[in-house]
């Protein structure tokens, strides 16, 4: 599709206050939208929401509380009049082998990355289908290719993906169309902070290339913002990821056959590995949950 203006367009991006979240918003209001933040962070938030060149605001909110979220749409729709577009990006991250994981954290990967985007599209909607908007959902190479040591990173964003081509073919007649954004490792502080990790960072530095670098964000962004523009179905913050999808059929025999010669290497190190979340946003996941 030819690309939309975004000048005027409400767009709410949610895990707002730091890595892909923080660009995309910063690089949407740069193109003339309007932008309500949403995330856990209200001063991180509160910073990004002051340097932004358009109309914004922001949410002190978990994707994951239903309420929460519906109230913070009601909200948005109030303050701005409008939601053009939603970005569920809010997404955290755990790794390590699963038999040794820690449940909570694992469960809370796959609350955040997949139930939090579904009450993130249940809250905002209605709001949606109002204006005939657009719905990105943000995805992953893991929802494509599974990998060992991230069981619940890969089912959540396998979910996600499943979840966001569904609502594609439930909304489309009501003139929403829904997105899904694909990224391969991008430096971002969940990127940072799993590579802090010494058998995670060189497991990951193992992968074959291209899969074994960390991108630049900005580019990645750049591209979601193109797919954005153009209302896509799929977007791709690397471009060589495109190319993932005809051989996706293919990857979990191969993953499977290599992964079992990888953990071998691994084994006498893997008691070691770190099991929690992430990353600076896994720590403000957890202390908001502890604090509330």
């Amino acid at each position: 599709m030819a690309r939309r203006s975004l000048t005027g367009r409400v767009a709410v991006v949610t895990g707002a206050a730091r890595g892909v979240g923080e660009l995309l918003a910063r690089r949407l209001a740069a193109r003339g939208a309007r932008i309500a933040l949403v995330g856990l962070e209200p001063d991180e938030l509160e910073k990004v929401a002051s340097g932004l060149p358009t109309d914004s605001a922001h949410w002190h909110a978990d994707v994951t509380d239903r309420e929460a979220m519906s109230r913070t749409a009601r909200e948005v729709r109030d303050r701005f009049g409008a939601v053009d577009i939603v970005v569920a990006n809010a997404g955290v991250a755990a790794g390590g082998p699963f038999t040794d994981s820690d449940e909570a954290a694992w469960r809370r990967v796959v609350e955040v990355n997949l139930l939090g985007s579904a009450t993130t599209a249940r809250a905002f909607l209605p709001a949606l289908i109002e204006s005939r908007g657009y719905l990105l959902q943000i995805a992953s190479l893991a929802s494509i290719t599974p990998a060992p040591m991230m069981t619940a990173y890969c089912a959540s964003k396998a979910g996600v993906e499943a979840f966001a081509h569904s609502l594609r073919a439930e909304v489309g007649h009501q003139g929403v169309r829904v997105g899904v954004g694909y990224l391969s490792w991008t430096d971002t502080d969940m990127v940072r902070g799993a590579d802090q990790d010494a058998v995670m960072r060189e497991l990951r530095g193992r992968l074959p290339w291209p899969a074994n670098r960390t991108y630049p964000l900005g580019p990645a962004v750049d591209r979601i913002v193109a797919g954005i523009e153009r209302r896509s179905f799929h977007v791709y913050g690397q471009g060589w990821l495109r190319g993932m999808q005809s051989i996706r059929g293919c990857l979990p025999s191969l993953i499977g056959a290599v992964g079992q010669r990888e953990m071998r290497h691994f084994a006498p190190r893997l008691a070691g590995v770190r099991t929690g979340l992430v990353g600076a946003g896994g720590a403000a996941d957890e202390r908001a949950r502890a604090e509330g």
